[in-house]
C-alpha cells in the first residue's frame, strides 16, 4: 500500500467538502484510476467537469503511476469572464 495526498481545488473542494485528504492506495495505482475513486466519493458532483492532474505539483499523463508519499492535485478549469 501506498500513502497519497489529494489537494482540493474550486469545485473538487466543494464536491467532496474538503480541501486535502490523505488516501491509502494499492500499489501501482494510476491518476485515473484515483481520478475515478474521488468523482465516486463525489457523488456526481463532478459528471462532466474535466479535471487536469498534477503529482508533486507537474501536470502529468493520464495513466501516471503514483508513489508513496505523491502529493496528487485536482485542477478545474479555470472560469472567468
Amino acid at each position: 500500500m501506498i500513502q497519497v495526498k489529494v489537494k482540493c481545488f474550486s469545485q473538487v473542494k466543494y464536491a467532496l467538502g474538503t480541501h486535502e485528504l490523505a488516501l491509502e492506495l494499492e500499489i501501482g495505482t494510476t491518476t485515473a484510476e484515483l481520478d475515478k475513486l474521488i468523482r465516486e466519493k463525489a457523488d456526481g458532483k463532478l459528471d462532466g467537469v474535466s479535471l487536469r492532474v498534477a503529482v508533486n505539483q507537474k501536470y502529468v499523463p493520464e495513466e501516471t503511476v503514483l508513489d508513496d508519499g505523491d502529493e496528487v492535485a485536482f485542477i478545474p478549469p479555470v472560469q472567468g469572464g
